[in-house]
């Protein structure tokens, strides 16, 4: 394994600790009804430089912003689990359907795709918090509910790639019914593109959801990434820099680290790839 798959997969199990640390403090906060230590106010202590006090400085009501960070990733990281248990399932269940079965099935599939994808994502997921209400709920159904396509399309091609081999001909001759050969046959052998849109959806996803958190639209009254560099774009003026640095340096490390995951695992598991080399 190349050394930058290692440092992406250190990263990686850094951010889901700081997640799980962020979760248990969260539903500690929640079970005992106390103010979570990372919304405590502190009006002696606002827009505090780093220190070995607080290691990535306060904000301008004193809050601790590295707390305030874990507790964005947990939120992130609620995001792209949620989100891509919906479009993948979605995904994947719709391209096996239009790949396989094909004629009127498969012009359905496509139609809906090309109208969803027709679809302004940010203005549906505006519409469904609307309906739903502001937070993580019509965060997940917004953005798990616009971005499937992309899985079906993949999915849909290579189905229809294996439709016709020689396997999917014997199972056929064997009389097994067709959702065996989707899901007992077919699925297995397009499984690893279900993990590659994995790696590249999260990160697609925790980007969505801070522009639209930064825009007011998501989450309210947790420090998620959007929110805190809303906050911290009024104060860079005034010399307060490291609220909005740590932040955008959170971000971008995930961000790459995912896609560099995503990259290695295409090359790993594309059989057309393989068989190149």
């Amino acid at each position: 394994m190349k050394l930058s798959v290692r440092l992406c997969l250190a990263a990686l199990a850094v951010y889901a600790f700081a997640a799980a640390f962020g979760e248990v403090q969260y539903r500690v906060a929640l079970a005992r009804d106390v103010v979570p230590a990372y919304n405590v106010v502190d009006a002696d202590h606002r827009h505090e430089p780093p220190s070995l006090r607080h290691w990535m400085g306060t904000d301008n009501l004193g809050r601790d912003v590295a707390l305030r960070l874990v507790q964005g990733t947990r939120i992130a990281f609620h995001v792209g689990i949620v989100t891509s248990l919906i479009a993948i399932p979605l995904g994947v269940l719709l391209g096996l359907l239009g790949g396989y079965l094909g004629g009127r099935v498969d012009s359905f599939v496509v139609w809906l795709c090309a109208t969803v994808a027709s679809m302004p994502g940010l203005l549906f997921i505006l519409a469904i918090s609307l309906v739903v209400g502001q937070g993580l709920m019509g965060i997940y159904l917004g953005i798990g509910l616009t971005t499937w396509v992309g899985t079906c399309r993949i999915i849909r091609a290579e189905v229809m790639k294996h439709r016709d081999r020689a396997y999917v001909q014997a199972a056929r001759t064997l009389g097994y019914s067709h959702a065996r050969i989707m899901f007992r046959h077919i699925l297995p052998n397009v499984a690893h593109l279900v993990l590659i849109q994995f790696s590249i959806r999260f990160p697609s996803a925790v980007s969505t959801e801070v522009f639209i958190s930064f825009l007011g639209i998501g989450v309210q009254g947790e420090p998620s990434w959007g929110v805190m560099i809303n906050n911290a774009r009024t104060r860079l003026w005034q010399g307060v820099w490291w609220e909005m640095t740590f932040t955008t340096v959170a971000i971008f490390v995930l961000v790459l680290a995912f896609n560099h995951l995503a990259d290695h695992l295409r090359d790993r598991l594309d059989p057309a790839l393989r068989a190149e080399r």
